[in-house]
């Protein structure tokens, strides 16, 4: 072949060339690729705190529903609804205004635990109360602490508490140990689920729903374990309703509520709860 051919030929594969790249820029560019629709980070701490998985401790107290079976004797067992409602409004008009509180204000945290564990006159719930804030309050510190970047104002008020019950579970070598205001921290459940759900960006409505929503089901856990009701009828009672317009009407009530205003709705309630620990035979500690 010639060089005149060889040139000939190299200037028609160049002019091929450009025409198949401006037909490329002239076709419509392709469609972006669909983002899958993932969830946000509220919507995933709210299924990590509402999984009844979560090594709070929960499954070891029944609000009360023990007690209330045997100071009702039958022989069938009872219907859940009556008594669930019971163990949401005395939740809801006891606690919620401490949750909502210390939400709305983190910095109060320490002053509403402590006012919080002067108005629980039961000890059976006291109890039941400090030990599922102090579970959820180590539950933060292993696993969901890191998540929020360092500097956050929650995460350090956090930090500030658990070196408080740190501090005040030391044993004291004398009495000069002992300070004139004896300890003034405590890991109540409620405010301390408040400052957590804040922390991890979760609103302060799906807050409360499912601080009401884990407390329904913890619950139906223990009416299941004592063969009141069976796994499908908790799951429907769970599902149903009746149950989500119980706690919106609980919300709606106890929204605007002050701590200053917030008492026991269902006096019997103390009484059940409170007479737990003079059962023949249990196998709940609340």
């Amino acid at each position: 072949m010639s060089t005149a051919e060889t040139e000939q030929s190299l200037r028609d594969e160049i002019a091929r060339l450009k025409i198949q790249l401006d037909s490329k820029s002239d076709a419509t560019p392709a469609p972006p690729q669909p983002t899958p629709p993932l969830s946000s980070s509220p919507s995933q701490a709210l299924l990590l705190l509402s999984d009844s998985a979560l090594p709070l401790g929960s499954f070891a107290f029944s609000s009360g529903l023990e007690s209330y079976l045997a100071h009702h004797p039958s022989r069938t067992p009872p219907p859940i609804q009556p008594f669930l409602s019971l163990a949401l409004q005395t939740l809801a008009t006891t606690t919620l205004p401490y949750l909502l509180a210390a939400y709305r204000d983190p910095t109060r945290l320490q002053e509403l635990d402590d006012t919080l564990d002067a108005c629980i006159l039961c000890h059976v719930t006291r109890r039941a109360s400090t030990a599922q804030g102090r579970a959820l309050l180590t539950v933060w510190e292993r696993a969901f602490c890191n998540t929020v970047e360092a500097g956050n104002e929650e995460r350090e008020i956090l930090a500030a508490l658990s070196a408080e019950l740190k501090k005040a579970s030391l044993p004291k070598i004398s009495s000069l140990d002992v300070t004139d205001g004896e300890t003034t921290v405590w890991g109540h459940f409620a405010p301390v689920w408040a400052v957590v759900t804040r922390a991890l960006d979760v609103p302060m409505g799906d807050s409360a729903h499912v601080f009401l929503l884990n407390h329904a089901k913890a619950v139906l856990s223990a009416a299941v374990r004592a063969s009141v009701v069976g796994p499908y009828q908790a799951q429907a009672v769970l599902g149903s309703g009746w149950l989500r317009e119980e706690m919106a009407r609980l919300l709606r009530e106890n929204w605007e509520v002050k701590i200053e205003e917030a008492g026991q709705g269902v006096p019997a309630m103390d009484l059940w709860v409170g007479r737990h620990e003079l059962l023949y035979s249990r196998i709940f500690n609340s």
